[in-house]
């Protein structure tokens, strides 16, 4: 019965801690393999009278008597086409690591000029260009727009989301491949994605107690490097492998992050206040106007006046004072918080109050 009672106990404590586990492939990226922006300039064609005004955006008259005389048509200097079905775009999309060339990604289009609506649209071969200026993928293909844009003829509009944007699913071709040093690099290198030097220690400590000593170090707070086969279809097993082992990440730091425009207060686990009293009261401020209107009077040449009349109360509203032991706790925090009734913003007076006096013990980050 006991040997029974303590092979449930093992299982429940293995358990337990692979609770709060991470994959290592959910924490890490692997250094020099990542993804590169490509960008591009365009033309849409095929619009419903909703591309630009060519009066408003000469580069694209120039854009389509450029793309015209590609093809033997030239147009007259003095001349320029009034062309509302036509719009100047901007093309970008992200090259992911590893593409092959064929190999096919989606393509973003933005409106450069004053088109109402790319719906409708078809994107002309574009050429996407990478930070180097070398041509990486070539853009083409109908557009697919969520949003809508109706104008009556009195002039009334409506607008349902954005128009002027619109994205190429598959519409970009792959034409030139990023080498990257997953195949040539001597070791492997992991980035972890939240730096902390408890994370990349226990990151290589378990690695080591899989592979042997010696084979993973951490070299500060964000790179751990990993000796690694040097055959390439090797190197693909061997990570694979080791990202899908399991650890514990170091827990991050006492923070309470404030979003300063939607009022949201989110306070870390690990955030305490010291010994101190917070006194929350309410100020209630009601402004009424009373507008009084005078008549001259009869047969005279007096004009109508209006004068108004303001009444200001102030009402606080008496709400006692708690206080905070030594020590305590989100929980508590909370808890103490919503007693008094205390709205978002009040939280977060009172935060950068006790932040002000010594007794928050978390950085205070405002955003």
């Amino acid at each position: 019965m006991k040997l029974a009672r303590l092979f449930i106990l093992l299982i429940f404590i293995g358990f337990f801690q692979n609770v709060w586990a991470e994959r290592i492939k959910d924490v890490t990226s692997i250094k020099g393999v990542r993804g590169n922006q490509l960008v591009g300039y365009g033309l849409v064609v095929g619009l419903d009278g909703s591309g630009d005004q060519t009066s408003q955006a000469p580069f694209t008259v120039q854009s389509l008597k450029n793309f015209l005389s590609q093809y033997g048509i030239t147009l007259p200097p003095d001349v320029s086409p009034k062309v509302k079905n036509i719009a100047a775009v901007s093309v970008h999309a992200d090259l992911p690591a590893f593409a092959k060339i064929g190999q096919s990604i989606d393509v973003t289009v933005s409106s450069l000029g004053n088109a109402k609506s790319l719906r409708g649209g078809s994107l002309l071969m574009t050429p996407l260009k990478g930070a180097d200026g070398n041509i990486y993928a070539m853009a083409q293909g109908n557009l697919i727009v969520g949003g809508l844009g109706i104008e009556g003829a009195d002039g009334s509009s409506i607008t349902i989301n954005v128009p002027s944007v619109g994205r190429i699913p598959g519409g970009g071709s792959i034409e030139r491949e990023i080498q990257n040093p997953f195949a040539s690099a001597e070791k492997l290198t992991l980035h972890l994605k939240r730096p902390d030097f408890t994370t990349a220690k226990r990151l290589a400590d378990t690695i080591n107690q899989v592979l042997g000593p010696n084979n993973a170090r951490a070299k500060d707070s964000v790179e751990v490097s990993i000796n690694a086969p040097k055959d390439v279809s090797q190197r693909v097993g061997f990570m694979s492998f080791i990202e899908n082992l399991e650890f514990q990440p170091g827990e991050g730091p006492a923070k309470v992050i404030i979003n300063s425009r939607s009022g949201t207060v989110v306070i870390g686990n690990h955030v305490k206040v010291y010994s101190a009293a917070v006194s929350h009261g309410n100020l209630i401020v009601t402004i009424t106007n009373t507008v009084d209107v005078e008549q001259p009077g009869p047969f005279s040449d007096g004009t109508t006046t209006e004068n108004v009349e303001s009444d200001i109360e102030v009402t606080a509203e008496n709400k006692r004072m708690f206080r905070f032991p030594k020590g305590v706790t989100l929980s508590e925090i909370v808890r103490a918080v919503n007693q008094v009734g205390a709205s978002p913003s009040d939280l977060v007076a009172i935060l950068e109050s006790l932040k002000q006096v010594g007794a928050l013990s978390a950085e205070l980050i405002v955003i």
